[in-house]
């Protein structure tokens, strides 16, 4: 089951990615698809926050992996837009057991290296500041996470 979700501008985006930070737990895997500028990185930002993570939050382009470590968990923010063929030389699949929370921006360029359970979020541009947000849960965890916050 999908659950669709509205923003109206940037912090009705960090709100609910705060919202969904309480629900968080360890090896918890959220992947995030839509066009640039529609608030994947801003949303992952918001998430940040809530761990307690203080230092700036910037999208991993060229660097494909950041990883903070200041929060309540590890935060491993992926950027695999530029990725190409070279998914398997770094071992993106050893991060989703690492303990943490996997946030991997353009994760639909992934395909079979998800794992089986996760959060897709799809973001969808409507105007200059709204937002649809498009969940899909793989998993019952995640469904009881979409089920309390949305």
């Amino acid at each position: 089951m999908d659950y669709k979700y509205t923003t109206r501008n940037e912090n009705d985006t960090i709100e609910l990615a705060q919202n969904l930070e309480a629900e968080k737990f360890p090896n918890m895997v959220i992947c995030l698809n839509g066009d640039l500028g529609t608030g994947k990185t801003v949303f992952v930002k918001g998430f940040a926050q809530a761990l307690g993570i203080d230092d700036t939050i910037t999208s991993p382009t060229f660097n494909i992996v950041k990883e903070y470590n200041s929060g309540e968990l590890p935060l491993f923010h992926m950027d695999v837009y530029r990725l190409e063929d070279k998914k398997d030389d770094i071992g993106i699949s050893d991060y989703y057991y690492k303990g943490g929370i996997t946030i991997i921006e353009w994760a639909d360029l992934l395909n079979d290296e998800l794992p089986e359970e996760r959060l897709e979020i799809k973001f969808k541009f409507v105007d200059e500041n709204t937002r649809v947000l498009i969940f899909k849960p793989y998993g019952k965890l995640y469904e009881d996470i979409c089920n309390s916050v949305l």
